[in-house]
């Protein structure tokens, strides 16, 4: 059912983008029709009414984690991969004001020239001002992923709903892409996906989310219009919350 003209059931959301999602068929950087068709959703849902901030990765150009490979300390290479979501930040900025859009540039490291320095007052007073916030540098910290950045974000700002697009459609037991026939989890707490080690999202951030009460959406991105139908459609992707409210749900049903 295309629920694209549907009224939204949240007020402020941050959305996780992951740097995979801006390259599409590219083997790396960023791809003009992509970020064009996201800045376009995001446009969307801002005229909603819904204030979104966005905290965006860095994978399509390095990943700390996997810098092993080149022989470089941990440590550097997170800083590396901060860098990279500064990128992504500045382009994402430049996509949303071409669509007419006010942002705020955020960055957990200071550079002064391209962005403000993190603060969550500040952010909270722009997005009750109908400004885009995008969040960069993940938490300014190493060895913390862009997940934890999203979660600690969205709880510093107040938002009811953490989004995080990936490439498939919600949560599974294991990677749809490698076992067949899978059911995917419309609804699962957040002790399970962390019993089960899910990795549709890193623990850390999981467990921030649970002691903060922040429900999550884990949705498909790469599908035109999912940012717009997260937002307005409960049974897109998979929920992440708590088992009292996973029960009360049932109970309903």
């Amino acid at each position: 059912m295309d629920t694209g003209d549907a009224a939204p059931y949240c007020k402020r959301v941050v959305l996780k983008l992951s740097g995979e999602a801006l390259k599409g068929d590219l083997a790396y950087g960023i791809s003009p029709s992509i970020i064009d068709d996201i800045a376009g959703e995001i446009h969307q849902v801002h005229e909603r009414g819904v204030e979104i901030a966005i905290v965006i990765g860095g994978g399509n150009f390095f990943r700390g984690a996997e810098a092993t490979q080149l022989d470089i300390e941990r440590t550097s290479a997170d800083y590396m991969g901060m860098l990279a979501t500064i990128i992504n930040a500045i382009a994402l900025q430049n996509a949303l004001e071409k669509k007419g859009l006010p942002v705020q540039l955020v960055s957990a490291l200071e550079i002064k020239e391209v962005a403000e320095p993190f603060s969550a007052k500040k952010a909270r007073r722009y997005l009750s001002n109908r400004q885009v916030v995008i969040f960069a540098a993940g938490t300014g910290n190493p060895y913390f992923t862009t997940d934890t950045a999203a979660a600690l974000r969205a709880v510093e700002i107040n938002a009811d709903l953490l989004l995080k697009g990936t490439m498939v459609d919600g949560a599974y037991a294991h990677d749809p892409k490698k076992v067949k026939n899978l059911v995917k989890f419309d609804r699962i707490s957040y002790d399970e996906v962390i019993a089960r080690a899910l990795k549709v999202m890193d623990s850390t951030a999981v467990t921030l989310c649970k002691d903060n009460n922040l429900h999550i959406k884990i949705f498909n991105i790469t599908q035109k219009g999912n940012i717009v139908k997260a937002i307005t459609d409960r049974n897109i992707g998979t929920s992440i919350t708590s088992s009292a409210a996973i029960d009360a749900i049932s109970e309903d049903v």
